[in-house]
C-alpha cells in the first residue's frame, strides 16, 4: 500500500502540495567510516579533518561548515591512503550512533569540506543522498523531533544507547520539492546566525567580566589596576569570619515548591545547581534577607553568588549575613574568584564552613567604593541575562519550527 503523502501545519506561501514520504534506505547510501581511534590522530599538521561522535553531539549544530573546525588531523602516509575512500562531500549526513542520552541519532549535514578533506569517524554512521537534495535541508530535517523520534524508537542500550544502520535504514523520509526545501534551509539558517551571533555576544561579555575583574579587584599590593575616580584609598585584607556570620541553608522538599513565582509562593529558592544561576523555584516562606550563598558539596563546591532581598536557601548551600552591608555583590564576586582555590577534593567535593571563614580575601577600605562596584558588576550581569534570555527565546523558536515545518 502506497504511503499516505502529508503536509507540515507551517508552509510558505505559495506551496500547497503533499510532501513525498520515502525510506531512507531508498533515497541514501552508507558510507564507510574510519576506525581510527583517537590516540592514533595527530593534530598538529592540519590536512584532514575527522568527525567523531562527540563532535556531532557538543561541537557541530544541523549543518557543518568544516572550514571552521578547529580540530584538523594528519596522519601517516599509509594511513592516508586508507582514508581516502572514507573523504566525505557536501550534502553528506553523519550519524552519531551512541550517546550516554537522547543526543545519540543526532546529525550534522556537511558543507564546504574544502580546503581539507573530512572523515567520519567512531561512532558514526555516514551517508549519501542518493538524488538532490537543498543544501542544508537533511541537517535541518533530521535533527528536527518528527524524524529524530523515529531513530528513539529504534534506540537499544539502558545507560549508552546506540543506533544500528539496520534500524537507520527503516526511517522514513519526507521531503517537499527542491524550492520549498531551500527557503526552509534559508529560514533556519537565518535563524541559525541570528543564535551564533548573540551567544557571540554573550560569550564576549563574559569575556569582558572576566577580564574586569581580573583588573577592578586588587591583589595583595592592595590597590586596582582599574578604579572609578575619586577611589584611592589602600584596600584591606580581612578573613571572611570576620566581616561575615556563617550559616547554612534548610533542607526543603521538592514536592514543596513552587515552579512559577506567585503571591503564596513569592521567595525564590536557591540550590547548589548552576542552572539558572541556582535557582530551584519559590516558596511560601524565606530564611535570609540579602546575603551571600556558596555551594558546600559536589561538582559545583566553592561556586559564590549574590542574592539580593528575601530568599530560602537548601542545605546545600552555605550563607554568609552581614549588618554591616558585606553582602553586596562586589564581594560575592571577590570571594568566587577565591573559594574555588579552597575547595577539598578528597572524596566528594566539599567546601565547609570553617574552611570558608578561614579564606582571605581583599576588599575596598569604604562601603563607597563597593556599592560603585556592585552597581557596576550588576549592569553588566543583567546585561548578559538580557543576551541569555535573547538567546533561549530564539532557541525556542527554532525549536518551535522544527516541529511545525517538518513532517
Amino acid at each position: 500500500m502506497k504511503d499516505e503523502k502529508k503536509a507540515p501545519k507551517l508552509r510558505f506561501k505559495g506551496f500547497t502540495d503533499d510532501w513525498e514520504q520515502c525510506k531512507l534506505g531508498d533515497v541514501f547510501s552508507f558510507l564507510k567510516n574510519s576506525t581510527l581511534s583517537r590516540s592514533e590522530l595527530n593534530y598538529e599538521s592540519g590536512k584532514f579533518k575527522y568527525i567523531h561522535y562527540g563532535d556531532i553531539l557538543t561541537k557541530f549544530g544541523d549543518i557543518t561548515d568544516t572550514r571552521n573546525f578547529s580540530v584538523p588531523f594528519v596522519t601517516t602516509p599509509e594511513k592516508v591512503i586508507r582514508l581516502e575512500k572514507y573523504f566525505l562531500q557536501n550534502g553528506d549526513v553523519v550519524i552519531a550512533d551512541t550517546a550516554e542520552d537522547s543526543m545519540v541519532g543526532k546529525v550534522t549535514e556537511i558543507q564546504n569540506p574544502d580546503p581539507f578533506p573530512t572523515v567520519s569517524g567512531l561512532h558514526t554512521i555516514p551517508i549519501r543522498p542518493n538524488k538532490e537534495f537543498a543544501a542544508g535541508f537533511l541537517g535541518h530535517y533530521m535533527n528536527a523531533p518528527f524524524y529524530h523520534d523515529q531513530l528513539f524508537k529504534l534506540m537499544q542500550g539502558v545507560k549508552v544507547l546506540s543506533l544500528s544502520k539496520s534500524a537507520v535504514i527503516q526511517t522514513k523520509i519526507n521531503s517537499p520539492s527542491y524550492c520549498e526545501q531551500r527557503l526552509i534551509s534559508r529560514m533556519i539558517n537565518l535563524i541559525d546566525g541570528t543564535i551564533t551571533l548573540h551567544e557571540e555576544k554573550k560569550h564576549q561579555l563574559e569575556r569582558l567580566k572576566s577580564a574586569l575583574l581580573q583588573k577592578m579587584f586588587a591583589d595583595k599590593s592592595g590597590y586596582p589596576d582599574i578604579r572609578f575616580e575619586g577611589f584611592s584609598d589602600e584596600w584591606e585584607q580581612c578573613k571572611v569570619k570576620d566581616i561575615f556570620k556563617i550559616t547554612r541553608g534548610k533542607v526543603l522538599a521538592a514536592t514543596e515548591i513552587s515552579e512559577e513565582k506567585s503571591d503564596i509562593s513569592p521567595f525564590p529558592v536557591y540550590s547548589s545547581q548552576t542552572k539558572n544561576n541556582g535557582l530551584m523555584g519559590y516558596y511560601k516562606d524565606y530564611l535570609f534577607d540579602t546575603a551571600i550563598t556558596w555551594t558546600t558539596d559536589g561538582a559545583n563546591a566553592g561556586t559564590v553568588s549574590y542574592r539580593s532581598g528575601r530568599f530560602y536557601s537548601t542545605n546545600v548551600n552555605g550563607v554568609l549575613i552581614s549588618d554591616k552591608g558585606y553582602a553586596n555583590k562586589a564581594i560575592s564576586e571577590i570571594l568566587n574568584l577565591e573559594a574555588w582555590k579552597w575547595v577539598s577534593h578528597v572524596g566528594n567535593p566539599k567546601l565547609m564552613n570553617n574552611v570558608m571563614g578561614d579564606i582571605s580575601i581583599m576588599i575596598p577600605s569604604s562601603f563607597e567604593e563597593q556599592d560603585r562596584l556592585s552597581d557596576f558588576l550588576n549592569q553588566l550581569d543583567d546585561t548578559i541575562t538580557l543576551h541569555d534570555q535573547k538567546l533561549n527565546l530564539l532557541k525556542l523558536v527554532k525549536q518551535s519550527l522544527l516541529q511545525k515545518m517538518f513532517i
